[in-house]
């Protein structure tokens, strides 16, 4: 892989990855669910198992209507799979919780963005 490619790929994610972000913490499930890939697979532990874009913004829905927000990535790590995959690791918290991503999955797009396949995290407190 080109470095040219190799920074396009992290760009994308990081963007991406900063968008699912920012639409969490204006409380849009629907733009949580759009960095899903259709047929993407969450687990959220301990929470279950969620396959598709329709189970993943219903989660992301119940949970914002709860109260959560203000989520934050801590010391993310970027681990290249191939030329078109990221694995996303990190801390996070917010305002009711915290815990870690131990997977997500994004996939750079024909239209050049990212969007996660899979996503595994647990909340720890």
């Amino acid at each position: 892989m080109s470095d040219q490619h190799h920074a396009t790929l992290i760009k994308a994610v990081n963007k991406a990855s900063q968008d699912w972000m920012n639409a969490f913490n204006r409380g849009d499930a629907a733009g949580c669910a759009g960095a899903y890939e259709e047929n993407a697979v969450m687990e959220a532990s301990p929470f279950g198992r969620f396959e598709g874009a329709v189970q993943i913004e219903a989660f992301w829905r119940d949970l914002i209507s709860q109260g959560f927000t203000d989520v934050t990535y801590i010391a993310p790590k970027l681990e290249i799979l191939d030329s078109r995959r990221i694995n996303l690791t990190a801390h996070w918290r917010m305002n009711k919780a915290h815990g870690i991503i131990t997977r997500e999955i994004w996939v750079l797009q024909p239209d050049g963005r990212a969007r996660l396949q899979e996503d595994a995290f647990e909340v720890l407190g």
